[in-house]
């Protein structure tokens, strides 16, 4: 399964709980959508990187990608210390040039 460069860095980021890192994948105007909120800029998706790992300590693997329209769609599966544990999540990336604009967790 061959993931875009981007799409690799992410998981690798966020697996590794680097918060720098994972904002680093975003453009400067990015949109997440994750839990019922909503984070914009990559500063805001800094914090949400750091807040969701002294939350949950999990680790992602990627099963399944999917081209969509203009969307990526990657299913992980989840396993941690978080309820429900372990869980398939649908990450569904769009992309402006090499930097992450949009993703939507679910």
């Amino acid at each position: 399964m061959k993931l875009a460069a981007t799409i690799a860095e992410y998981f690798a980021a966020a697996n590794s709980g680097d918060a720098d890192r994972v904002a680093a994948c975003f453009a400067d105007d990015a949109v997440v959508h994750d839990e019922g909120r909503e984070i914009c800029g990559t500063s805001a998706v800094r914090t949400w990187a750091e807040e969701t790992r002294r939350k949950y300590r999990y680790r992602a693997e990627v099963v399944r990608i999917e081209e969509r329209e203009d969307r990526t769609i990657v299913t992980a599966h989840l396993t941690g210390d978080f309820p429900g544990s372990p869980i398939d999540l649908n990450y569904r990336f769009k992309f402006g040039g090499s930097k992450i604009i949009a993703l939507e967790i679910g």
